[in-house]
């Protein structure tokens, strides 16, 4: 039987960092990979099975150290040969279970061939179906009781998310898991983590319909809108059936596709402008690449375009306990057993606003977020300059909108 696709990327990731965590643990004695090898190593790193191969840096891009961003001297023919392995040996080593030092190029400017690519300006949206769908956004009587909205648990003003573990819907009920931002949603492959939504216009039935959400029913809904001064008319100017369940999911969906987040520092950067992004916001995009962050966080959005178990390398459910139903992830769907606890990859974009993370919001901070990637996804340490670094590179990842907060 041939095996699903989403599933044979998922195996492939697991073979892969397998196969990683059994080359870091060979006994080496390199201290610095020669431009060729490095070259090697980092294709390696960054592209596993079936993935986009990541940018690796012309042969002339100078060297840096690991732990520092300080240059790694040269020989006199410019190559990276003794001076600079004694450059790298005099470093503070690596962490425990990690042998030897290492170290990265980082480049100026990105590549052709950069696994993340700018948010796209225009997602060629309707500017008056948008406008609706954000009336609608806003308007409690989306709710059962009128007193909460799409926009109480995704404050656009704030990153798109609602800051808590898991959000309050009606009557004060508890959600299940990690209300995710609302930004950049049109450039996911699919809604919700567990993926059950292919479609904007599908999510929206959930949070509506949800008891501990919004708690209503579409009949309800259409009623109290056709009761409304001003619905009735907008919506006849744009759908020939006026007011319908169909046509209130519509405007909503266009209206989220238009919430993009484009200009971020990182993206003025890989459309070459140098100085957009300092050193240490490079250095954590090199390191984001060499430890194979990319690997399942790429794409425009930085994620949001594939599932991933959580717990690759280490059983993170096991070590926290309390498994709930939102814990089973994409099983919950597929009811696959090699779906339990796998998850949507989620979007980076704007991760320095939208504390705290993970699915159950178990990360207060951006960097227990990336601690916890390194123990469970990546199942190795890494230095807190490294770790630092790449929480630089993603705070530099959050881009413009009108609708958030100066």
């Amino acid at each position: 039987m041939r095996t699903p696709a989403p599933l044979a990327a998922g195996m492939d990731c697991v073979r892969f960092w397998l196969g990683i965590a059994m080359v870091v643990a060979l006994p080496t004695t390199l201290t610095v990979f020669p431009p060729a090898l490095a070259d090697d190593v980092r294709g390696l790193a960054a592209h596993p099975p079936g993935m986009e191969k990541t940018h690796v840096a012309p042969a002339d891009t100078p060297w840096i150290r690991a732990d520092t961003a300080e240059p790694i001297r040269e020989t006199a023919d410019g190559s990276s040969g003794t001076a600079a392995q004694e450059a790298v040996s005099a470093s503070t080593p690596g962490p425990e279970g990690v042998d030897g030092d290492f170290a990265i190029r980082v480049p100026d400017s990105p590549g052709s061939d950069e696994p993340l690519r700018p948010i796209p300006a225009d997602m060629g949206t309707d500017p008056e179906k948008v406008a609706l769908g954000r009336a609608l956004f806003h308007d409690p009587r989306l709710s059962r009781d009128n007193t909460t909205a799409c926009v109480s648990c995704h404050d656009l003003g704030s990153g798109g998310d609602d800051g808590r573990r898991v959000s309050v819907g009606v009557e004060g009920r508890l959600g299940s898991i990690n209300a995710p931002t609302v930004f950049n949603v049109g450039l996911q492959f699919k809604q919700f983590w567990d993926g059950r939504a292919n479609t904007l216009q599908q999510q929206i039935d959930g949070p509506v319909q949800s008891p501990v959400e919004l708690g209503t029913l579409w009949p309800d809904v259409i009623e109290k809108l056709y009761s409304h001064e001003s619905y009735p008319g907008r919506f006849q100017a744009l759908y020939p059936d006026g007011i319908s369940r169909e046509n209130a999911k519509d405007a909503l969906a266009e209206f989220m596709k238009s919430l993009t987040t484009p200009h971020s520092p990182f993206d003025r950067w890989l459309e070459g402008e140098e100085d957009a992004i300092g050193a240490l916001e490079k250095r954590g995009y090199a390191l984001f690449k060499h430890y194979g962050c990319s690997s399942c966080h790429q794409g425009a959005n930085v994620g949001g375009n594939m599932f991933q178990v959580f717990g690759v390398l280490n059983d993170y459910f096991r070590k926290r306990g309390d498994i709930t139903e939102a814990d089973l992830g994409r099983y919950n769907v597929t009811g696959n057993p090699e779906d339990r606890h796998s998850f949507k990859v989620p979007s980076l974009r704007m991760a320095a606003l939208t504390a705290p993370y993970l699915h159950d919001g178990s990360a207060e901070t951006l960097r227990d977020a990336v601690d916890a990637m390194f123990e469970y996804q990546l199942g190795r340490e890494a230095p807190d300059e490294d770790k630092e670094a790449i929480v630089a590179f993603i705070e530099s990842l959050a881009g413009e909108s009108r609708e958030l907060d100066p």
